[in-house]
């Protein structure tokens, strides 16, 4: 098998705030896998906060020797270097898409699993009270059937935030603190609520998750505490629930043991997104029906979706029905 990449960028459709940046465009890197005249394709979205960019994946990429059996992932797993969850994920979806192709089913069926997960929810980023509230209204408009809420502004609003919302929509709501919090912010804030569920209230590694689990009238999903495998157990103590990422934990693969040892440990299990073209939003499509909630926005807050072919249709993502993750390049 022979494998390229190549940088991309993303442009999105407005600019994206969240607690800790803010963003007009991103860098992906495309992945091809080619074995004969059959290719598959997957697509990696590093970001700074794991230490990863488009840079670094590509030289990682550059490492990497798949052996000439697209079937072995075992064993073209343990040839892989360690490191670069982005790129891991993007050399898994283009295995996933090549298996596909040749078998001539979609990876959805290939893995054994229904075609439709949960409804996903759409971010609305961080902004001013009366500005977020006029976005969820229009997203309620355009079909979403959940909405998260991108909090932690640091200036005391966020419950406003929360309430200009709710007045609004009549859609679920979840919130996404990414980190900004401290306990006692936690604490104040989670009772006045009218969400579902809070994402990532405390720090990465913040001991006093422990404390807030027990404490916390809604159940708690960590985002930035869970990674991979190695990460699952541990965050049984702090949190009810966690958010996988194929970017964040390498792939398909890895993605579908997380979940089963989250199921083993009463833990929920959400799948969420970086800012990802359609490329990467089918691997994560694929597997979406074993969740209990999903957060795959990431292509449609694009300008220009580059890999169209993943459905949304009543406020779910569904992957495609041909072969492989059935999107193309536009």
């Amino acid at each position: 098998m022979k494998l390229e990449a190549r940088i991309a960028t993303l442009r999105l459709a407005e600019t994206f705030v969240i607690s800790r940046e803010s963003q007009d465009e991103t860098e992906v890197v495309e992945v091809e896998v080619r074995h004969g005249d059959v290719s598959g394709f997957g697509e990696a979205a590093p970001i700074a906060r794991y230490e990863e960019s488009a840079q670094s994946a590509l030289a990682w990429l550059r490492d990497v020797e798949l052996g000439d059996d697209p079937w072995a992932l075992d064993e073209i797993g343990d040839r892989l270097p360690p490191g670069q969850h982005a790129a891991r994920a993007a050399v898994d979806g283009a295995l996933h898409d090549l298996q596909g192709k040749l078998a001539r089913l979609p990876v959805w069926r290939l893995l054994g699993l229904r075609r439709a997960g949960p409804p996903t929810s759409w971010t609305v980023w961080l902004g001013d009270p009366d500005s977020m509230a006029q976005r969820a209204e229009a997203a309620e408009r355009r079909g979403f059937r959940r909405l998260k809420l991108k909090l932690g502004g640091r200036d005391a609003l966020d419950l406003e935030r929360v309430r200009a919302v709710r007045a609004a929509t009549s859609v679920p709501l979840q919130v996404d603190v990414n980190e900004y919090w401290s306990l006692d912010e936690a604490l104040e804030l989670l009772p006045q609520l009218p969400i579902e569920y809070c994402e990532q209230p405390l720090p990465a590694g913040d001991l006093e998750g422990a404390t807030l689990k027990p404490r916390s009238p809604v159940p708690i999903y960590v985002d930035e505490d869970c990674h991979t495998l190695a990460d699952v157990a541990a965050c049984a103590d702090r949190a009810h629930g966690i958010n996988i990422k194929l970017a964040k934990s390498g792939g398909i693969r890895e993605a579908l043991r997380m979940t089963g040892a989250a199921r083993a440990l009463g833990l929920g299990v959400m799948l969420g997104c970086m800012v990802e073209s359609g490329l990467g939003i089918a691997a994560g499509a694929a597997v979406a029906s074993l969740m209990d909630h999903v957060d795959l926005d990431g292509n449609l807050l694009l300008a220009d979706d580059p890999w169209p072919g993943v459905e949304f249709a009543d406020g779910v993502q569904l992957p495609a029905a041909s072969a492989g993750l059935g999107v193309s390049r536009a």
